[in-house]
């Protein structure tokens, strides 16, 4: 079977709501559990959760789940940082990395499992979920993109690399419509809260 190590972003500022969004509840849980709770249930083999210095207290919610927290200390110069971060703690062996991010609670184990097999299909190097059209996230890269994605810079995430590499690039049509929802705002939060 294939084997993905899946990367999930949490190491982000939540500047626009204020808060650190990823300490929110949802449901009975907070949002960055969720997220990880999502993956944990998925087919992926291993879960590697990057963090800032602002989210310690992630640790102790983290407690008893088979994740690897790994720390980013230079997170505020934005999402490339935690991206080489976390590619530095996967296992050497896997054969992919999806790069999922901790503030898009609605994606589904359903979908990251759709991802996941589609990639060992050989439908692509890099598998892009989609919405009615629209390229979402989480994103899975063939382990030969390693290289590149350690070389972002900036508050960047694979999407250069995806045009790069159109040939390479497959979307998964989904009908869910969590591949491309954030909570980056109150009024995300408040609205989505409430579905």
């Amino acid at each position: 079977m294939v084997r993905i190590s899946a990367i999930l972003l949490g190491a982000g500022e939540s500047k626009r709501m204020g808060a650190n969004k990823l300490l929110l509840p949802w449901g009975k849980k907070i949002v960055l559990i969720h997220c990880v709770d999502t993956l944990l249930q998925s087919i992926v083999k291993e879960v590697i959760v990057v963090r800032g210095d602002r989210t310690k207290l992630m640790d102790s919610q983290l407690k008893g789940r088979k994740v690897r927290v790994v720390m980013n200390p230079h997170y505020r110069r934005g999402m490339s940082t935690s991206i080489r971060r976390g590619i530095r703690a996967i296992d050497p062996n896997s054969h992919g990395i999806l790069i999922a991010l901790a503030d898009m609670p609605f994606v589904s184990a359903r979908t990251v499992n759709a991802l996941v097999r589609a990639f060992a299909q050989g439908k692509g190097e890099i598998i892009v979920p989609s919405f009615r059209g629209r390229k979402g996230h989480p994103v899975l890269f063939h382990k030969r993109y390693k290289k590149e994605l350690l070389q972002l810079r900036g508050d960047v995430g694979g999407k250069s690399i995806i045009e790069r590499h159109p040939e390479e690039a497959r979307l998964v049509r989904t009908k869910s419509e969590g591949v491309v929802k954030d909570i980056d705002t109150w009024k995300d939060y408040g609205k989505r809260v409430r579905k």
